[in-house]
């Protein structure tokens, strides 16, 4: 199944692996570079399915670091269009955009929260700071929530015009969206706050504000924690809830990650330890999936996809590592994979 296409309304992926969105803290201003377009274009040539842009802020405070990437003015935009449209021109790789706001977890660096001067204020639904030592974010109004909507949908416009297959919406890893899902990290009283209707409404807002401005020839991803390992926080079953309702709202694959949003919270690692929170999404919402987390090898991915856990692979430092692993993985299969030409002499079959 790894190399078997697969399709999110017109946008046909070669295979299951997806370069998993991660960031490379090498912007200036919100702005790729010349390493981008290297390290993007490089797994296009390893003959990944779909590639998905790094958290990309959807305003100047959306970003985790001030080396983060950005796609709040079109001059940012018009960098990433380059990317794409190498990667349509020179492999058949599909490529996306994860947009984010960071949220109370914005203005750091190596983990720790800068000051004011070098960074910015930092936002969340409620006024929690991520990490007792940290600065106590602003408790967004209404209208600034309605504000960061738009925020969103204006960044999905230039994704669009960029060229770009696939939008991920970032509710993952205790970033703002996330913040605004779980009950310990949103304690609001109005209609953002409380009820499990009332924390997810913001993601549902986006997604349907980012719909407008999509037609068949792109899809819409959303990346959500599966859990975040704290006790009466955000949970597999809320998950699977959500899950439901994002595919009602035209959501085309919930990829689902775990954990962030809660400091020291305990996490199990293990190959592959986030893949039993895809498949329950999966199977009980019946919606698609991605699975992400320690998958390393060939075998494992299939194996992920023969038992119904997942629909896409999700490959993050493995990738890192490898960026080609899925022509090298075709090579042990004896499958059909995107080999650049240029490279034939090398090309090898099991």
């Amino acid at each position: 199944m790894l190399y078997t296409p697969i399709k999110f309304r017109n946008v046909e992926l070669k295979n299951r692996w997806v370069m998993s969105p991660m960031c490379m803290y090498s912007c200036d201003n919100g702005m790729a570079n010349d390493f981008h377009f290297v390290h993007y274009g490089s797994r296009a040539q390893g003959g990944t399915g779909l590639i998905v842009v790094e958290a990309t802020g959807v305003e100047p405070r959306g970003r985790i670091t001030n080396h983060c990437m950005g796609i709040w003015n079109d001059e940012q935009a018009e960098k990433l269009q380059k990317i794409v449209e190498f990667v349509h021109q020179n492999s058949e790789s599909k490529i996306g955009i994860q947009l984010a706001h960071a949220g109370r977890k914005g203005s750091t660096w190596n983990n720790l929260q800068i000051s004011i001067e070098e960074g910015w204020e930092t936002i969340a639904p409620s006024s929690i700071p991520y990490h007792p030592s940290e600065r106590i974010p602003h408790a967004l109004s209404i209208g600034e929530i309605k504000e960061l909507v738009q925020d969103f949908k204006k960044a999905a416009i230039r994704a669009v015009k960029a060229g770009f297959d696939v939008i991920e919406i970032h509710g993952a890893h205790g970033y703002l969206i996330h913040q605004f899902l779980s009950p310990l990290s949103n304690i609001r009283t109005d209609e953002y706050g409380g009820s499990f209707e009332n924390r997810i409404r913001f993601l549902i807002e986006i997604v349907d504000a980012v719909n407008e401005e999509l037609n068949e020839n792109t899809a819409l991803f959303v990346r959500i924690s599966g859990t975040e390992y704290a006790e009466n926080g955000w949970d597999i079953e809320s998950s699977v809830a959500l899950a439901r309702i994002l595919k009602d709202h035209a959501v085309d694959l919930v990829d689902v990650s775990s954990g962030g949003n809660i400091h020291g919270a305990k996490i199990p690692v293990f190959n592959g330890y986030q893949v039993p929170f895809s498949s329950q999404v999966k199977n009980e919402a019946s919606v698609r999936t991605g699975a992400v987390g320690l998958i390393t090898e060939v075998r494992q991915a299939e194996e992920i996809l023969q038992n119904g856990e997942a629909d896409l692979i999700f490959i993050a430092r493995e990738i890192l590592r490898n960026p080609y692993m899925a022509v090298q993985g075709s090579f042990e299969t004896d499958e059909d994979c995107f080999f650049p030409h240029q490279y034939t002499r090398a090309k090898i079959s099991s």
